[in-house]
């Protein structure tokens, strides 16, 4: 369990919070090429913040401030101009610095648009997502994590805002064991209710009902990685040897040859969050991928027990808008949820000193994120078990020595009711 306040640190996301700074200092996406294609502007919700994301009609990105600072109109009424995005009260227009560019209505000769300026933040394309950094400048490098940079591959995204904190749906990707019962019994019971598969195999739901004999968690420089054995299975199938990584802070990696697949977990703000499932397909030698020219995107139901997806977004949002984690009860199960809070704590308390958390990445060199090529890494570019790279403490892995401890204070709480 944890006390009130920590769990107010651990899932504020505002300016000036603990999270709130910490994960400032990241690119997040904010939507997708796609988006931009049906519609140039868009109203975004990032950390608590409303912004106006925009093309203009060169195809340049924006984003800006929400509102006009004439007469406080919300811009995502905007009009796209070649020079910028026009408000649509009075056509004062704003470039992607903020600075405003135009006032058609103010006297000819007049120099009142060059005192005018409105916040504007960085704002990239890759993989086909838009991305957003909010953060102290100068901003980092965007990560180019391996699916969104993979060559020949077919890519799209399915997106969903779901209502509840981001902390719940990243503390479920080191949860092993949830997938035995939600994607094994719960599917199981679903399909034995309505008597029909509306998504997946009965192979699928099979395989969520393998019981798990072993879990572990490791440490590597760009976050934690779970592996589960299953029963009926050796100690060289993928899920032990190669496992699934958390990337730091709101990011997980899951696929297999020829599948890269990446979710990430967007703070909208403290009750919300955009969820995405971003997969990239290499079908192949000698297949011709056809070209994408937009980032195909679509609305992944959330209440929706017939598949995988649906079954995470329901049981997240279920726990409330904000877990009370002051009444949880944490098991030996929950190791790897432990080492996720002490890894954003840790990160946390960089920032406030001064420093540079993790995977904010600055040399175009390093920045390969997992575009991983060597003996020590699996198919999917994960570092395999027993790599040197993996950690069992250090700058970003913390040790548990007291998790026994923690484990016993819950029991004896749960026994006094």
């Amino acid at each position: 369990m944890l006390e009130s306040g920590l769990n107010e640190r651990l899932t504020r996301v505002s300016r000036g919070t603990p999270m709130g700074d910490l994960l400032a200092r990241y690119w997040h996406p904010i939507s997708t090429t796609g988006e931009l294609h049906d519609d140039p502007v868009k109203a975004v919700r990032l950390l608590g913040m409303d912004l106006t994301l925009f093309m203009d009609r060169r195809g340049a990105l924006g984003l800006i401030a929400q509102r006009c600072a004439h007469r406080r109109v919300d811009l995502k009424w905007g009009i796209p101009r070649e020079n910028g995005l026009r408000c649509p009260y009075h056509g004062w227009t704003y470039d992607a610095s903020g600075q405003c560019v135009d006032m058609p209505a103010e006297p000819e000769g007049s120099q009142f648009a060059d005192k005018v300026k409105i916040a504007s933040y960085p704002v990239e394309e890759l993989g086909g997502l838009i991305w957003a950094y909010v953060g102290p400048q100068p901003a980092p490098l965007v990560p180019r994590w391996r699916p969104l940079v993979l060559e020949g591959a077919f890519r799209h995204v399915a997106t969903t805002l779901i209502p509840c904190n981001w902390l719940q749906c990243m503390e479920n990707s080191v949860d092993p064991a949830h997938a035995e019962y939600l994607h094994g019994y719960l599917w199981e019971y679903f399909v034995e209710r309505h008597g029909y598969m509306l998504r997946g195999t009965p192979e699928q739901v099979e395989r969520g009902l393998r019981h798990h004999i072993r879990t572990d968690f490791a440490t590597f420089e760009h976050g934690i990685i779970k592996y589960r054995l299953f029963e009926g299975q050796s100690e060289d199938a993928p899920d032990w040897v190669e496992g699934h990584p958390l990337i730091f802070p709101n990011a997980v990696s899951l696929g297999a040859p020829g599948l890269y697949q990446m979710e990430f977990r967007v703070p909208v703000d403290d009750l919300n969050t955009w969820a995405l499932i971003y997969q990239a397909y290499l079908p192949g030698h000698g297949v011709e991928v056809p070209e994408q020219e937009y980032l195909p995107t679509y609305e992944a139901p959330m209440a929706d027990l017939g598949y995988i997806g649906g079954q995470d977004m329901t049981i997240w949002a279920s726990q409330e808008a904000i877990m009370d984690r002051s009444q949880e009860r944490l098991g030996a199960v929950d190791v790897g949820v432990i080492m996720y809070r002490r890894m954003l704590e840790e990160q946390a308390k960089v920032v406030e000193d001064g420093g540079e958390p993790m995977n904010v990445f600055r040399d175009p060199e390093r920045n390969n994120g997992l575009n991983m090529a060597s003996e020590e890494y699996g198919p999917v570019g994960v570092y395999r078990r027993g790599s040197a790279y993996l950690r069992t403490g250090g700058p970003f892995s913390p040790v548990l020595p007291e998790i026994d401890d923690l484990l016993a204070k819950g029991s004896e709480a749960a026994g006094n009711g």
